[in-house]
């Protein structure tokens, strides 16, 4: 065990030693070895089923979709400066190929903390492989919901297929109002 005396504990010190205990804590849920794709793909798929359960027209889309980029869990908080951060699982043909986190920064007039899930439905094949090839992907504003951030169902009809990327947020809970994906960073990881 190291001792160090507190005449010789500096602030710079004290924040390298900070920043290495936030980052070795964090590193400990993604180790190599780790079952970090099997909790993955256990809260994908119950995530699925819920959507599933309570948004009978996402089922539909879901069959049209060349893939689907499914976050079960987002946690944003913010107090001036928000950010947020959630892990999830690009599936094809209903197999997982890939792993994601999202992460979100955002600045202005907010306060408060919030959890959703989202599901992001690529309409088509172009959509899917420019997402799968940029080393780190942002959401725009193009977006269509097919559940708004009230968690209420929106009718996908055939104008909202055009769209080549469909969102669904849902499961919201926490004390900020409204989910929205605008600015979302997606980059591969591996749990």
């Amino acid at each position: 065990m190291i001792r160090i005396s507190p005449s010789r504990l500096t602030r710079r010190g004290f924040a390298f030693g900070a920043a290495s205990a936030v980052t070795l804590t964090a590193a400990c849920g993604n180790g190599v070895g780790s079952n970090g794709s099997v909790t993955i793909d256990a809260r994908v798929d119950a995530t699925l089923d819920e959507m599933y359960r309570s948004y009978p027209n996402t089922a539909d889309i879901a069959d049209k979709a060349s893939g689907m980029l499914v976050m079960p869990l987002v946690t944003e908080a913010g107090f001036g400066v928000g950010a947020g951060y959630g892990r999830g699982a690009l599936r094809v043909g209903g197999a997982t190929v890939d792993y994601y986190s999202n992460t979100k920064a955002s600045a202005g007039l907010q306060i408060g903390a919030a959890q959703y899930a989202h599901v992001l439905f690529f309409m088509t094949n172009d959509a899917l492989e420019n997402f799968r090839r940029a080393p780190g992907w942002t959401l725009g504003a193009d977006v269509g919901y097919v559940i708004n951030d009230r968690g209420e169902s929106v009718e996908a009809d055939s104008n909202t297929l055009l769209n080549p990327i469909l969102a669904a947020v849902f499961g919201q809970a926490g004390l900020k109002v409204g989910a929205t994906l605008e600015g979302s960073k997606y980059s591969r990881i591996i749990p």
